[in-house]
């Protein structure tokens, strides 16, 4: 049995975890680790802590949505104290990036912007369409619910990316997230990512190829957080025995 460590239990994601871990045939809650205390009931023998150390030694894995900033604890904890890690918090600076990089030197780690087997999927047919149709504009747009902090979401910047990478260009150089004003036309290479939010999508992304006179969008709408969810338990089993190294969910879903 995987002793799951829960790390953000308090948000939307980690209270489904909780949910599907009690479902679970071969992974148990053993650890939740908080800042103040936990708003989801849990079985008496789960180690509710505030302290990482204890949260860290009490399970076999962890799985992490949270915020940057602690993420960023969790990692610099697991530094001394390595466990393999399922990270799926985005709106990470390049420090905190840099982290993880230099934390899997110590131990398995999978950071995935999105959980889901759609958006792996769809990051592939992006770089494929990018490549395949040199003189249409890309243009991503993503939505999420009201109460998202980070914008353009880490999906569609991941999104951006594979489009990028699609067209030899590096999406810092051609990204463009606003438009206001006189602005001019739009140039060749810009990839657009843009961000709405409102009410309580979980998310849709849609990537638009437009050219003269035909275009092609490719989208993916989440209508349950359990995609997410599931997806980091299926992921966390996967990683459990790798050794050291930064992973992807395409590694997990051998795509």
């Amino acid at each position: 049995m995987i002793k799951v460590g829960v790390f953000g239990a308090n948000g939307r994601v980690g209270k489904l975890l909780i949910e599907n871990l009690e479902e679970s045939s071969n992974m148990i809650l053993s650890s939740v680790y908080v800042r103040d205390k936990l708003n989801v009931l849990v079985d008496p023998t789960v180690l509710i802590t505030t302290d990482l150390k204890s949260f860290l030694d009490a399970c076999d894995l962890v799985i992490d949505f949270s915020l940057p900033d602690a993420c960023e604890a969790l990692l610099e904890a697991a530094m001394l104290t390595p466990k393999p890690l399922v990270i799926g918090t985005t709106g990470l600076n390049t420090h905190q990036l840099n982290l993880i990089k230099e934390a899997t030197l110590k131990m398995p780690i999978l950071y995935a912007t999105n959980m889901s087997l759609g958006v792996a999927l769809l990051n592939n047919l992006v770089e494929q369409a990018a490549s395949a149709l040199k003189g249409f504009d890309i243009e991503i747009v993503e939505m999420h619910h009201k109460h998202k902090k980070d914008a353009p979401s880490g999906t569609a910047l991941t999104l951006g990316e594979h489009a990028a990478r699609g067209r030899n260009l590096e999406l810092d150089k051609v990204r463009v997230s606003g438009r206001d004003g006189n602005i001019g036309e739009r140039s060749k290479d810009e990839i657009a990512v843009m961000a709405l939010r409102g009410g309580d999508i979980v998310g849709r992304h849609t990537v638009g190829f437009y050219n003269d006179g035909e275009f092609i969008e490719l989208n993916h709408t989440a209508t349950s957080r359990s995609t997410f969810s599931k997806g980091a338990l299926s992921a966390g089993e996967w990683l459990v025995d790798k050794e050291s190294g930064l992973y992807s969910i395409k590694d997990c879903l051998g795509l």
